[in-house]
């Protein structure tokens, strides 16, 4: 499933608290979410260099959406990031001193007043400088008011969320992602630009994390990103479009190389309510994009972290479950072996007992059974030695833990123990 925690603010001098995400499949490749110590927000594809999450957002827009119920239509352009991720509001140009914003009753809570906020018979429902309470944005409700005053300063901290375009002459004059400034207002006005929408960032519930990340990052288009990835993962190798691509999607969208698990499909459902069927156990647009939304608003204040170490969060692998996996490993084997020979010899003559070879997978299974580190010999001493014997069989294992990597964290008694 997915997966949120935070540094403890051990990784920076300054003790602040680093933000991350993990997506952890059942098979396949792990994708990384972390905030640095500038808050900029960055991706590892199963660890390798970073890239500005941003990259990884832009290349879903190249390939189709895997998502079998509501698919998500998504480009990857600029403007759609920061839709997604952002409210805006609309600004009103009355003069080049005087502006007005859209009231939009859901993002007025904690917001202060520039200045004193009366309603038309000259009721006076906020003082300057006071935050909107709920009784005055039920005021502001009754009232009707769908303008408030917005002074200059704020208006010049705001980021326009669309290209600005001059009808007449086609001409973008506040770009997308562009803060707002005097210059602009003015040429706006000139131009006979009354009205332009402007991200939702107030710096106390909504960071402006995500659209500096956007300004790092000097990519334009998916397919400028899907290279950028493939650059990351297979350094070395000069990227066409067609190898980058397929890479992409073989990483993420492909069942054979991405299995979430139901149960990591059932959990991404739960944690981001969405209502992908559970045989649906490869990821969609929609899961990676809900993932980065939940981490920025952890990074906001709301939601809480995970603790790995809690026995929710954990799974016992059955014995028939590690053998899955094994014979999984000998069919593969056996399937290149196979390959290899028809690609030798003439197919024509050829019978079936010549070309398939059962060795790889029975010396699969015969190692699983005689050599793996969770086959041992029982310690038969007495009944509880065997009980004990029994008991710590469980996490070290393939994959698991092994004894020199075991932190102090993983073999402390846990809460969650005690049922």
């Amino acid at each position: 499933g997915a997966f949120f925690d935070h540094d403890k603010g051990k990784s920076h001098s300054s003790g602040k608290l680093l933000y991350n995400a993990r997506i952890i499949p059942y098979r396949g490749s792990w994708i990384d979410f972390e905030f640095d110590h500038k808050d900029l927000l960055y991706v590892r594809i199963d660890r390798r260099r970073k890239l500005p999450a941003t990259v990884l957002i832009r290349a879903l827009g190249a390939v189709g959406d895997t998502a079998k119920k509501n698919p998500l239509d998504f480009k990857g352009s600029t403007e759609e990031i920061l839709n997604y991720y952002y409210a805006t509001e609309t600004i009103y140009l009355q003069s080049a001193a005087d502006f007005e914003k859209s009231v939009e009753l859901e993002l007025l809570p904690g917001q202060r007043a520039t200045r004193d906020i009366k309603t038309k018979t000259g009721e006076l429902i906020v003082k300057k400088n006071r935050k909107f309470t709920r009784a005055a944005i039920k005021k502001l409700e009754a009232a009707k008011m769908t303008k408030l005053p917005i002074d200059a300063d704020e208006l010049f901290t705001k980021v326009s969320a669309y290209d600005v375009v001059d009808e007449n002459t086609g001409e973008v004059i506040l770009e997308c992602n562009e803060e707002v400034s005097q210059e602009k207002v003015d040429e706006l006005l000139k131009r006979d630009i009354k009205e332009f929408k402007v991200l939702f960032i107030d710096n106390l519930n909504v960071g402006p994390y995500l659209r500096e990340t956007l300004m790092l990052d000097k990519i334009e288009s998916p397919e400028q990103a899907i290279m950028e990835i493939y650059r990351r993962l297979r350094p070395g190798d000069p990227p066409t479009p067609e190898t980058a691509t397929n890479l992409f999607s073989n990483l993420f969208f492909n069942p054979e190389r991405y299995d979430l698990s139901k149960v990591g499909r059932l959990k991404l459902n739960f944690k981001f309510s969405l209502e992908e069927p559970l045989d649906g156990q490869i990821l969609t647009k929609r899961d990676i994009l809900e993932v980065i939304r939940y981490l920025i608003d952890l990074k906001n204040g709301k939601g809480t972290i995970d603790d790995i170490d809690h026995l929710g969060n954990r799974r016992v692998r059955a014995v028939g479950e590690l053998l899955e996996n094994q014979y999984r490993i000998g069919l593969v084997r056996m399937e290149r072996a196979i390959k290899e020979r028809m690609s030798l010899q003439e197919i024509e003559t050829l019978m079936p007992h010549d070309l398939i070879n059962a060795k790889p997978v029975t010396a699969v299974i015969k190692e699983f059974f005689g050599s793996s580190q969770l086959s041992q010999f029982m310690d038969q001493t007495n009944p509880l030695s065997e009980v004990t014997h029994k008991r710590r069989l469980s996490a070290l294992g393939p994959g698991g833990l092994t004894r020199e990597r075991a932190g102090f964290e993983v073999r402390d008694v846990h809460p969650t123990h005690y049922g």
